[in-house]
């Protein structure tokens, strides 16, 4: 009969505490008054069984323990815990709170350099080489309990701290809402971000044309392959003050269906601007394709203006590694007194194709996308390669304004060896006529221009 563990834990724990007091413990009565060396062997007999039994309790514990691990039935495990394999990806930066917020800090640097090579009786200090950060921004975006959501960029570029975007949103269904400053709805590159184009500089007509994000309420309701946006602006949150009263209002419709492996877009815009009381001119100009000089070419210097209306057509496709697009636009500008208003073009053609088996441009939301490689550095892979070609041109001469007009021929290449580094190399041939700058006695001539950037964003 196995002894009862209770009485031998105590029995156990009396004797070890009356050893550890020195004490003498008798067999019996007897053995008191026996002598000494009766009680030493009494002693060791007792510590014999001392033994023994400590060997019966690790028995015993052994066996309690083992019985808490018995298999049960079924009907009481547990359910299965979902355990992340070790292969998927890192989550996002992004702090959530109970309610509904969020906040998610981003990012974005490029660095640029290269030259721009004109005709040698051109004497022009951004001539030659240059170089600047093109762009240093840093943003938090996030929801906010309600359906609301917000985004706050700062460009902290050119030596001053800049306000890129600040926007609140609602969004209700397929239809969205936002007010504070943002971009307008001026066409398909305009609208796509500059982490995502296929060449340094967006189309000569977006710069000259004075695309930018202004203060403003606007409104897209996209569905399916439908996207259609429109909103009523003042002016670039930097030039708000008391004297600038000028509006302006925008919309874009754009449709975008999938036929087999074609991805198809198509769309349009309108675009009007009354200006204010205190700016009664406005003026277009343009770089020769990168932004690290001030030198412009083509100039209409200032024109003596009331309103500008402009409209826009874009066109592209991706099929794989191949994509296609396009866009032109019409400003015209209303010049009180005059008897005709000018009307300037603008507009570009492009065709891309990726080296790199796998690898396509990425299109969301009714506009190019980030680039994924299918092979990217540090797994395995050399990342993605891409090659582009594009004609642009620009004509800022009308209506008795003689502003130049520039024809360029680009290349580019891009690596891209991860979903956020990118390496990019332009280089333009801008053909001039009628230039705002004279190369001695000619206004007719060629330049080049040559540029590199290394982009990171989170």
């Amino acid at each position: 009969m196995s002894p009862d563990p209770m009485l031998v834990t105590r029995t156990f724990s009396t004797v070890a505490l009356a050893a550890a007091l020195g004490w003498t413990i008798p067999a019996n009565a007897q053995a008191e008054q026996g002598p000494p060396e009766a009680v030493r062997a009494e002693i060791a007999a007792m510590r014999e069984q001392m033994a023994a039994m400590a060997q019966q309790i690790e028995a015993l514990e052994s066996r309690l323990q083992a019985s808490e691990f018995e298999e049960k039935p079924a009907a009481e495990e547990p359910g299965p815990v979902a355990v992340t394999p070790a292969s998927a990806p890192p989550p996002v930066a992004r702090l959530e709170k109970p309610g509904g917020w969020s906040f998610e800090p981003f990012g974005r640097l490029m660095i640029d350099a290269g030259s721009v090579d004109a005709p040698a009786s051109i004497s022009d200090p951004g001539l030659g080489f240059g170089n600047e950060v093109r762009r240093a921004r840093i943003g938090v975006q996030g929801d906010i309990p309600g359906g609301f959501d917000y985004k706050m960029e700062l460009e902290f570029t050119g030596g001053a701290v800049e306000i890129t975007d600040a926007i609140l949103g609602y969004e209700a269904g397929d239809t969205k809402l936002s007010v504070g400053q943002h971009n307008n709805f001026q066409g398909l590159e305009e609208l796509t971000s500059s982490r995502f184009t296929s060449f340094m500089e967006r189309a000569a007509f977006t710069d000259a044309f004075d695309f930018q994000r202004r203060v403003g309420l606007s409104a897209s309701y996209g569905k399916g392959m439908v996207l259609l946006q429109g909103g009523v602006f003042t002016d670039n949150i930097d030039n708000l003050d008391a004297d600038n009263n000028s509006w302006g209002a925008d919309a874009r419709a754009v449709v975008a269906p999938k036929l087999g492996n074609f991805q198809l877009h198509a769309g349009g815009s309108v675009h009007y601007r009354d200006l204010n009381d205190a700016q009664t001119t406005v003026r277009y100009r343009q770089r020769p394709q990168v932004h690290f000089t001030d030198t412009r070419f083509i100039n209409t210097g200032n024109i003596g203006a009331v309103s500008e209306l402009g409209y826009g057509l874009e066109l592209a496709a991706i099929n794989g590694p191949l994509h296609l697009t396009g866009e032109t636009f019409w400003q015209q500008v209303d010049r009180p007194g005059a008897l005709t208003d000018p009307t300037f073009f603008g507009g570009y053609a492009e065709v891309g194709y990726f080296l790199t088996p796998g690898d396509s441009r990425g299109y969301k939301g009714n506009k190019f996308d980030r680039v994924k490689p299918k092979n990217p550095v540090g797994k395995g892979g050399f990342g993605a390669v891409q090659v582009n070609a594009r004609y642009d041109h620009l004509d800022l001469s009308d209506a008795g304004v003689i502003g130049g007009i520039q024809d360029s021929f680009g290349v580019s290449l891009i690596w891209t060896p991860s979903d956020y580094t990118r390496f990019m190399l332009n280089y333009w041939r801008n053909q001039y006529r009628d230039a705002a700058i004279l190369a001695g006695t000619s206004a007719d001539y060629s330049v080049d221009s040559f540029g590199v950037r290394a982009q990171v964003d989170f």
